[in-house]
């Protein structure tokens, strides 16, 4: 994989995923995420994949997948993430808690990269969830 990040001005980037496509960079938070919500939001985006796959292919009836990251980092630099935790809020017509239960497990324990590697490196995450039934 290749991806670059270029600088804009300030402490702004453009950074180009390998896919081609574009994501505005700014520390500042001014134009675009900073390298650290990115982080978080690539989790979700990781474990949200997982989970919405899953419970497909278990045939649930799942409209709607949202997941809620809360997140608390170090008071000293560096900032790392410290703890994260997911609750995800799954919308659907008879949707089975114990498959959501499991669909989120396997997401944690097996299939989402980035929960692992982040996992590996000490942080904490955490998980819940709730069903709406429509």
């Amino acid at each position: 994989m290749q991806a670059t990040v270029a600088w804009q001005d300030n402490v702004s980037f453009i950074g180009t995923a390998p896919s081609g496509h574009e994501v505005m960079i700014d520390a500042d938070k001014q134009k675009g995420a900073s390298p650290m919500e990115l982080i978080l939001l690539g989790l979700g985006g990781c474990a949200s994949y997982d989970v919405v796959t899953i419970l497909q292919k278990a045939r649930q009836a799942v409209e709607d997948v949202r997941c809620e990251l809360s997140a608390r980092r170090a008071d000293s630099v560096p900032a790392v993430y410290t703890d994260i935790h997911l609750h995800f809020v799954v919308t659907g017509s008879d949707v089975k808690e114990k498959q959501v239960e499991k669909a989120i497990e396997l997401s944690a324990e097996k299939y989402c990269s980035a929960s692992r590697m982040l996992a590996q490196g000490g942080v904490t995450i955490t998980h819940d969830f709730e069903i709406i039934s429509i």
